[in-house]
């Protein structure tokens, strides 16, 4: 077996839910971590799949699978699947090639613990990615009372963790604010937010039968992709199709409140209501653009005013499909600078859907075209991973090739010229500074939007 150059920097990454493109689901790390250049990458993850709850039974090329319990709802059986993968991982940790830096990912908030433990064991920079805000998405949902004895814990861990890093990746710039109430260091803080990289959104029929071929599909095909669970605000969808019947809404995924929500569109006579499983993501990248409207809902929680990140937004303007979003902040303000679609408020999402499916063709077209120009410029895992790359350069700058010395980090630079330091939006032709208002990744209770 070929060894690596000394010289040759590694970080090791934990996240609980991290999927390869062969899997349907968070593909965020691999996406970034691929395009690094002189570093090499290992993801330290779960063998089960956070949705479906199936095992991985294969190896995938950069992946270490951590055996965790399995559980059906949420109660004591998924605080043991988190605790699983804390311990797992850490011993994963010290078992592998000595890192350069450790980089560990919420949610869960015992990831994080786990990464922080390796990194001081190794003693080598701890790197703390925030995707949720944990504990505070949990109480947003409805699964932690504020103030509760387990809150207070949650919430000095996490108060711990925030000190103890090196350096926070924040998904959501709009949670600046939130740091700061906290007494984080601004320092500190790097936003690297999720995206799509709009050249591999590309329909490929001599791949993959098209979206469409797989349904009966009649009046516009409206999409939803991602988690099915209570903070996704399904039902809202499935009220706004009672109301469109003459549309088709495929649902794509997998969650905890999926099997009540197929049970519920059966029980009203949905039939213009199509439930799929999970698909791979590089083939969704290669059926999605056959979609007329993609759909991006959340539930009215407080938590997702704080900030949002949510890639099944960029897929959609990636595949150049017009969106309707019900979530306030950063998504509305995507959709309106960019013009692609329609930004609506919780609850509302109907409004959006029939100011959309009454649109010609053409124009839809071209909600989308203006999409997918915003995410090449502002949103491309290219552009976020540069972003990253300086992360990590800055923390361990690269060794010259007698071991000594070092060669300069990576110059600050996107996919397409000099990047800001805070993300921008180009408003039809104008660039602006862009801070979001107000996720997930996401899930059922709070599990990556990402």
């Amino acid at each position: 077996m070929t060894r690596p150059p000394r010289n040759r920097r590694h970080v090791l990454v934990l996240n609980h839910y991290a999927k390869p493109l062969s899997e349907p689901g968070g593909t965020r790390h691999v996406e970034l971590f691929s395009r690094l250049r002189d570093w090499d990458w290992t993801i330290v993850a779960a063998d089960r799949d956070v949705y479906s709850r199936r095992r991985f039974t294969g190896r995938e090329p950069n992946f270490v699978r951590v055996r965790v319990p399995g559980y059906t709802r949420n109660d004591h059986r998924r605080v043991l699947n988190w605790l699983g993968y804390a311990a797992g991982a850490l011993v994963r940790s010290m078992l592998r090639r000595r890192p350069t830096v450790v980089y560990a990912s919420s949610p869960h908030i015992l990831a994080p613990v786990a990464g922080w433990l390796a990194a001081a064991v190794w003693r080598v920079p701890f790197v703390l990615e925030i995707r949720d805000l944990w504990p505070e998405s949990m109480v947003g949902t409805g699964y932690l009372r504020r103030g509760s004895a387990m809150h207070r814990m949650l919430s000095g861990l996490e108060r711990w963790l925030y000190r103890r890093a090196d350096r926070i990746v924040m998904v959501a710039e709009g949670w600046r604010s939130y740091f700061r109430s906290l007494g984080v260091d601004e320092n500190k803080l790097i936003w690297v937010s999720n995206g799509a990289e709009p050249s591999a959104f590309t329909l490929r029929p001599d791949r993959y039968p098209p979206l469409r071929d797989r349904l009966p599909v009649r009046g516009r095909l409206i999409v939803f992709a991602g988690a099915h669970g209570q903070a996704n605000g399904l039902d809202e969808l499935l009220d706004a199709a009672a109301e469109l019947p003459q549309h088709t809404f495929a649902l794509i995924g997998d969650g905890i409140d999926k099997p009540r929500l197929v049970a519920r569109a059966t029980a009203e006579g949905l039939s213009n209501v199509h439930f799929l499983d999970m698909i791979p993501k590089a083939e969704f990248a290669g059926v999605l653009g056959g979609a007329d409207i993609g759909v991006h809902a959340l539930a009215d929680a407080e938590v997702f005013r704080l900030g949002a990140s949510p890639n099944k937004l960029y897929d959609y303007l990636a595949a150049g499909i017009p969106v309707v979003t019900n979530c306030p902040g950063e998504p509305h303000d995507i959709v309106r600078a960019s013009d692609s679609g329609a930004a609506v408020p919780p609850g509302k999402l109907v409004v959006g859907l029939r100011e959309l499916v009454d649109r010609e063709p053409a124009v839809l077209r071209e909600m989308g075209a203006r999409g997918r120009r915003f995410i090449e410029a502002n949103r491309s895992r290219t552009a976020m991973a540069a972003r990253l790359q300086r992360v990590l350069d800055d923390l361990a700058p690269q060794r010259g090739r007698d071991g000594t010395g070092s060669v300069p980090a990576a110059p600050r630079t996107g996919s397409d010229g000099p990047m800001p330091e805070r993300p921008t939006v180009l408003s039809r032709g104008k660039e602006s500074d862009f801070i979001p208002e107000t996720p997930p990744n996401s899930s059922e209770l709070p599990v990556s939007r990402c």
